[in-house]
C-alpha cells in the first residue's frame, strides 16, 4: 500500500486496503495511508474520517495526530502544528514510546527552521538530540541545526553517524550527503554542495526509514535546488523543485512540499519566466491563504509577489 502511495498510484493503494478488509485485516498503518492519500487528493472529509478512526480506536497510536500537525504546517498554520506536535509527543511518552516522542520533537524543530524561526528551531533540535541517540532523531536534529546555520554540532553528528553506521544505505546515501550539502551551501560553496548531494540522487525517491521519522526522502533534492538557486542556475533549480511537486506520494504533507512552490518561483525568476514566476507565487499564496501572518516565509513571499505586480 505504501509502495503504491510513494509511486503516486493512489487508487491502487486504496484497492490494497479493500483487499485487506475482505480478508478481515485492519491496522492503524492502513489508516495512516488512507489519510495520506486523502491529503494528496484534497479530500478533507476523508482526512477527518481517518483522524476520527484513530481517535476512537485505542492503541491506534499517535501517528495520525502527527500527520494532522504536518498538514497544518503544510498550510502555514505553524502554531496549530506546534500544539498538535506537542500532543503527539506527550501521547507517545505516555505510551512509553520515547524514541517516537523524540522523533516528533525533531520533526517540529525542522518546521521551525524551514519557516525561518531559527531560535525556536535550535531549541527544539537540541531537545530532541538530548532525548535520543537514535539514528533518525540525531539526523533530524542535525538537519534542523544545519538549516539554522550551525556547523559544529552538525559535524559532530555527521562523524558519529558515519562511524556507527558505515554500511547503512540510508545514512551513507541520504542523511550524510544532505547534511554535508547544507554545510557546504552555508559556506557559500555551491558547486561543492551539488557535488556532495550527487550520491543521494539514485536513492532520494525511496522510503528512507520505517520509523516515525520516515518522511525525509526528497530532502537532498530540496537542498540541491537551493544550491542551484545560489549558483543562479534557474533551469537546474526548477527541475529539483518540480521533482518534489511531481512526487506527492513521497512528500505527502511535509513542509518542503509547500516550500517547493517558492523555490520554483525563484528558479523562474532566474530564467526571466515572469508568467511562470507569478503562477508559482500565486500557488504558494493560495496554499498559505490561512497561514499564521507573522511567519518570515509568508512575509517574504508576499513581498516577492507584490514586487512583480
Amino acid at each position: 500500500m505504501f509502495g503504491d502511495i510513494g509511486s503516486n498510484r493512489f487508487e491502487d493503494a486504496k484497492a490494497v486496503y479493500r483487499k485487506a478488509l475482505e480478508r478481515k485485516m485492519d491496522s492503524p498503518f492502513f489508516h495512516q495511508g488512507l489519510y495520506q492519500i486523502a491529503f494528496v487528493q484534497n479530500d478533507t472529509a476523508e482526512m477527518a474520517r481517518q483522524a476520527a478512526w484513530s481517535e476512537s480506536n485505542p492503541g491506534a497510536g499517535n501517528t495520525l495526530l502527527m500527520l494532522k500537525a504536518e498538514s497544518a504546517a503544510y498550510a502555514g498554520r505553524l502554531q496549530q502544528a506546534r500544539e498538535m506536535s506537542q500532543q503527539a509527543s506527550d501521547s507517545a511518552e505516555r505510551a512509553g514510546e520515547n524514541e517516537t516522542a523524540a522523533g516528533y520533537i525533531a520533526q517540529s524543530a525542522l518546521r521551525e527552521a524551514l519557516f525561518g524561526n531559527v531560535a525556536e528551531a535550535r531549541k527544539r533540535a537540541r531537545m530532541a538530540i538530548k532525548r535520543s541517540s537514535g539514528r533518525d532523531v540525531q539526523y533530524g536534529g542535525a538537519l534542523t541545526l544545519a538549516f539554522a546555520g550551525e556547523s559544529t554540532q552538525v559535524l559532530s553528528i555527521i562523524n558519529d553517524l558515519s562511524g556507527r553506521f558505515p554500511e547503512d544505505t540510508i545514512v551513507q546515501s541520504n542523511y550524510l550527503p544532505t547534511l554535508r550539502g547544507i554545510l557546504a551551501l552555508n559556506q557559500g560553496k555551491t558547486a561543492d554542495a551539488v557535488d556532495r548531494l550527487e550520491v543521494a540522487r539514485p536513492y532520494e525517491l525511496g522510503g528512507t526509514t520505517g520509523s516515525s521519522y520516515g518522511w525525509n526522502a526528497l530532502y537532498p533534492a530540496f537542498v540541491r535546488g537551493q544550491a542551484y538557486l545560489r549558483a543562479r542556475k534557474g533551469v537546474e533549480a526548477a527541475a529539483e523543485f518540480q521533482k518534489i511537486l511531481d512526487h506527492r506520494g513521497v512528500v505527502v504533507n511535509e513542509p518542503i512540499g509547500a516550500l517547493a512552490y517558492l523555490g520554483l518561483a525563484r528558479a523562474y525568476a532566474l530564467q526571466g519566466e515572469k508568467t511562470r514566476l507569478l503562477t508559482a507565487y500565486e500557488d504558494f499564496l493560495a496554499l498559505w491563504k490561512a497561514s499564521d501572518p507573522d511567519l518570515p516565509v509568508i512575509r517574504q513571499a508576499i513581498k516577492g509577489h507584490e514586487n512583480l505586480r
